[in-house]
């Protein structure tokens, strides 16, 4: 218990912190956990992060988290809402694709070069180099969501565009990290196309059976749908879904993320103040546990110099593989340069995204402790150069002014009625706006 007071006092102080250097406050959410672990307060003396962080308390920590973590993927999938794609598919589907495949290629070869060393134990290189490659691949859709809010963006043709090929390419990064982790569970070729076969059954369930009940009690339904007993029945629909997903054989955040797909987008309103508001304030106060697990397993001393080069390719292949996937194509639709660069800027946030990602790596030993540790840094930095980058580059603006709001659980203000989802303390644990 004093545990989860010092994880929230310290991490409300970091986000606090955060606002003044114009960082998003996942930012200060993943550098308090890193500071807690044995990368900072362990270089003093007395094992400090061993003594206020117990062995035997850290597997109720992580329960702890594990329950933020799926609230919180729920809220990430009901944000994404691909309907409001409909009618640009096409040029989307173009600049997701490329955003999202030269990152990939880029990233394969990085992590061809690093296997030998930072593979997981009993990890095949094929896993190592797929799993790799869609972390450096992915997008941080909630906390994109939050950046492009807070420097005014939103309805601009940039931080449209930003949001839509986000949405496509988490979509697509899950599609293949389900792919990864089916083929680094799998006994052989027989179970991994059980797997295979399992999770399209499962999806279809949830498309032809699961949404329409959905749609006939949340929507047809009003009276039998209220208050606690619809918080109730979202919050067991997510955590059995969960379920699902881990006795498949793939992981119980893809469960979770799922039943938030499927979820209705009408009545958002309704919902929003029934569901999505109460569920947010449950996951700002859960979600900043998982960094602090996560802080706990990211040992920067332990990289040396070998790990230090290992870290700048990543960086490097990091940064030029989004870039180089996002700017020159959007140069090429008919954006300005400086457009582009915000665009490219955009799309190089991980967040927390980046984290939920490799903390399934490193539980499933695809990768090692030192590969978790450099990729974990890679996210951070790369989210952090967002708000610099974006106010140098002169296109941020004062977010327009709302006539409504709701309260904002990662700045403790206000926030945009309907606005896209934060991702400080836990992403949609700020706002989670349901529906286009």
């Amino acid at each position: 218990m004093a545990d989860v007071a010092i994880v929230l006092l310290a991490g409300r102080l970091f986000v606090r912190l955060s606002k003044r250097v114009r960082q998003p406050p996942v930012v200060a959410e993943i550098a308090i956990g890193i500071v807690l672990g044995p990368s900072l307060l362990g270089l003093l003396p007395g094992d400090l992060p061993g003594r206020i962080f117990p062995a035997d308390a850290r597997p109720m920590l992580a329960a702890v988290a594990q329950v933020g973590l799926l609230l919180f993927m729920f809220l990430a999938g009901w944000e994404m809402d691909l309907g409001r794609l409909r009618g640009r598919g096409r040029s989307v589907g173009a600049m997701a694709g490329l955003s999202m495949a030269v990152p990939f290629a880029l990233g394969a070869g990085a992590a061809a070069l690093l296997a030998g060393r930072y593979a997981g134990e009993g990890s095949g290189t094929t896993a190592f180099v797929l799993f790799l490659s869609t972390a450096f691949a992915i997008t941080a859709f909630p906390v994109l969501a939050r950046i492009i809010t807070d420097s005014g963006l939103t309805g601009t043709r940039v931080g449209s565009m930003a949001m839509a090929c986000a949405a496509v390419g988490d979509v697509l990064a899950w599609c293949v990290l389900v792919l990864v982790v089916a083929v680094s569970e799998s006994d052989g070729p027989g179970h991994f196309f059980t797997v295979v076969g399992l999770t399209a059954a499962y999806a279809l369930a949830m498309v032809l059976v699961v949404r329409p009940l959905l749609r006939q009690l949340l929507i047809r339904s009003p009276r039998a749908a209220s208050g606690a007993n619809l918080l109730v029945l979202i919050a067991s629909g997510v955590f059995l879904s969960a379920w699902t997903t881990s006795w498949i054989g793939i992981h119980a955040i893809f469960g979770a993320f799922a039943f938030g797909l499927i979820m209705p987008r009408e009545a958002r309103e309704r919902l929003h103040r029934r569901v999505a508001t109460p569920l947010s304030g449950i996951v700002t106060l859960l979600l900043p546990v998982f960094f602090i697990v996560t802080g706990l397993s990211v040992d920067v001393g332990l990289l040396g110099l070998g790990g230090l080069a290992a870290l700048g390719l990543i960086l490097l292949v990091a940064v030029v593989g989004k870039y180089a996937g996002t700017v020159l194509p959007a140069r090429m639709s008919g954006m300005s340069w400086r457009d582009a660069g915000a665009f490219g800027t955009l799309m190089n946030t991980r967040g927390l995204t980046e984290i939920v990602i490799l903390s399934i790596g490193r539980e499933l030993g695809v990768i090692d402790q030192e590969m978790f540790t450099m990729m974990v840094l890679m996210a951070l930095v790369t989210t952090a150069m967002a708000g610099p980058l974006l106010h140098w580059l002169g296109v941020t603006r004062p977010p327009a002014p709302v006539l409504a709001s709701v309260p904002d659980a990662a700045s403790g203000g206000e926030a945009p009625a309907g606005a896209p989802p934060g991702e400080g303390d836990g992403g949609p644990s700020a706002t989670a706006r349901v529906g286009p």
